[in-house]
């Protein structure tokens, strides 16, 4: 490729993860209100849970009646049966209330991990139709994160925080009715105590909710670096940088405990304030109520009764501050898995006028193409560039590294759109065409292979979804690649491990040329495909290769001259511009370029 995307271009549209962390959007809980989407499906398990919530609530603020009941006929009256009576009455409400605590933990948990799972495909969902140079500024190992961690996160603030913070709200709103209509004197005590309660939860809640999003960055950035330093561990081991990794990971880790550790403290500054305020004023409460109790203007009952209520106030506050503090985490990750949904694509299918690329013929034409990487706008990938590959025929692309070959295959595949100047396939440009059935018709065997963590049979017929194993395995053998798939461990269902470790450069070379003849396209692009192979299995392949290419339209990028020689013609390239057309022996006497590849590059005698 000739240089990388646009890095700036990519932070300006809201593509980097940390571009938006500091926005006016991230600095509340309204981002929450995105999650309405996903929880409106299932409004009917929602409903149920809260009428469980609002049935719970109710009956344990009965419980209120139960004490003064207690007191006031049970002891005060010295009598068994009312407190018989009194005992009964909290004991049915206590198992009335666990039936109904029932009924709410589980369709609220059930609801957490259905919205979570809706949330999570609906984010891989869209992160698959995302434009490739999406990916080239954004880190995978970020995309994973925001995939599982935060989205496991939601489901525990959906399933659990959230119900807990609603139950806690209606708690704190029914006992603070029943305190006015139990002494509205003592409650006016208590109630002064809540502008001190908010304050600290306003304040500290607000840096709970900063560092909570810097938590789940930093925590990406682990998950990113260990997952490279893994990928590329025989890289890692074959340059004794054990120590090294080592270090720099303990450094990353170190940065993620230290944000984390900056977050919990602020939590516990906010829980604690907020303990020592409520039972501060519980305890000037009691000492006003007990006094009353003793001058015999209010009954030991009404004060048990008030106790109640006010502790329930109390654990309820309590709890909705410690929620809170989960609800700035959900919202940190919300805004991060919004920011995903609400990336748009730059390459997106033509919404009227869509040319079916089915009855095309396979000739493709880049017609006068200018195209350059935002990150470069001075530099032309390609510049005015106008080629023409027949149908049927093969052509090659030769030319030094950075001549923008493999430019081309990329707005071939119109993984970009240039600037100026079209791209046609059978005579339509390609922006004309859904990007999906354009691709339909194309098959890319790359330098570097990319096999999935599966089996043979997995690998082979991602070309061809329907295929048959006999139709598998038929790719194999003109791939010459069935013999030593039959030699692995178990043939065909041989798991190849993770981008297919267990096989040799050349074997994951031919499992990728099956793939493509198992697609069977009508426009092949192969990226050197035989330069992995030793000059056997280079012989073998070539000769199906050249089956395969047979009344097919052929792209090749070459480096080896007998990749080229049965080409009908050949573009040599140099820093976007086309230097000359020809076949092999006219360009040795007219092009200077190709001769000096010839020498230079191909490493057989011409």
């Amino acid at each position: 490729m000739q240089s990388q995307p646009d890095l700036d271009n990519d932070k300006k549209t809201g593509h980097s993860y940390k571009s938006k962390a500091g926005t006016a959007k991230g600095k509340n809980l309204g981002i929450l209100f995105e999650l309405v989407k996903f929880i409106q499906p299932y409004k009917g398990k929602v409903l149920a849970a809260l009428v469980a919530l609002i049935f719970t609530a109710s009956l344990t603020l009965s419980v209120g009646h139960g004490v003064r009941v207690l007191i006031d006929e049970g002891f005060t009256q010295q009598s068994i049966v009312d407190l018989g009576n009194a005992i009964k009455f909290i004991l049915v409400v206590t198992l009335l209330i666990s039936v109904g605590t029932f009924f709410r933990f589980y369709l609220v948990s059930s609801v957490g991990e259905r919205v979570s799972a809706d949330i999570r495909l609906a984010v891989f969902n869209h992160v698959i139709t995302l434009h490739p140079s999406y990916f080239e500024t954004n880190g995978s190992g970020d995309i994973m994160s925001r995939i599982t961690t935060d989205t496991t996160l939601l489901q525990s603030i959906i399933g659990s925080s959230f119900s807990m913070a609603m139950r806690s709200a209606l708690m704190c709103v029914g006992a603070i009715i029943m305190l006015f209509a139990t002494n509205i004197k003592l409650t006016l005590i208590v109630l002064v105590s809540v502008p001190f309660i908010l304050i600290p939860i306003l304040i500290y809640g607000r840096k709970v909710r900063a560092l909570s999003r810097q938590s789940q960055d930093s925590m990406a950035d682990v998950g990113s670096y260990a997952g490279e330093a893994i990928e590329h561990i025989k890289t890692v081991q074959s340059y004794s940088h054990e120590a090294q990794e080592r270090d720099s990971f303990s450094q990353e880790v170190e940065k993620a405990y230290e944000i984390g550790r900056q977050r919990v403290k602020q939590r516990a500054i906010l829980i604690s304030g907020v303990i020592v305020i409520v039972f501060s004023a519980i305890a000037g409460m009691l000492w006003v109520g007990g006094s009353d109790v003793i001058n015999g203007t209010m009954s030991a009952g009404d004060l048990g009764a008030f106790v109640f209520y006010a502790i329930m106030v109390a654990s309820s506050l309590a709890t909705i501050s410690e929620v809170l503090g989960e609800l700035q985490r959900a919202a940190g990750a919300t805004e991060r898995l919004i920011e995903i949904l609400q990336v748009d694509s730059h390459i997106v299918a033509p919404k009227q006028n869509i040319v079916s690329p089915k009855a095309l013929n396979a000739e493709v034409i880049f017609d006068d193409v200018t195209f350059h990487y935002p990150s470069r706008p001075d530099q032309s990938a390609t510049n005015d560039l106008h080629l023409e590959a027949e149908e049927g025929k093969v052509l090659a692309l030769v030319g030094p590294s950075g001549a923008g070959k493999t430019t081309l295959f990329e707005l071939l595949q119109r993984f970009y759109d240039p600037q100026s100047g079209a791209v046609t396939f059978g005579g339509v440009d390609i922006r004309d065409i859904e990007p999906n059935e354009l691709r339909k018709k194309m098959a890319l065997v790359p330098q570097q292979p990319a096999l999935f963590s599966n089996d043979v049979f997995h690998n082979i017929r991602y070309g061809n979804p329907d295929a048959t194993d006999d139709q598998v395995i038929a790719a194999a053998k003109k791939a010459h690649a069935h013999d030593f798939i039959l030699n692995l461990p178990e043939g065909y269902n041989s798991f190849l491990g993770e981008r297919g470790v267990r096989l040799s450069g050349g074997q994951r070379q031919r499992i990728a040329i099956a793939r493509a003849i198992l697609k069977n396209p009508d426009l092949l692009l192969l990226d050197e495909a035989t330069s992995a192979l030793d000059s056997e299995s280079e012989h073998h392949v070539q000769l199906a290769l050249e089956e395969l290419m047979r009344g097919r339209t052929t792209l090749i990028i070459a480096h080896r001259l007998s990749t080229i020689k049965h080409a009908d013609k050949i573009a040599v390239m140099d820093q976007g511009r086309l230097i000359d057309v020809g076949d092999h022996q006219s360009l040795l006497k007219s092009c200077e370029l190709y001769q000096r590849l010839v020498e230079l590059q191909f490493k057989e005698i011409k």
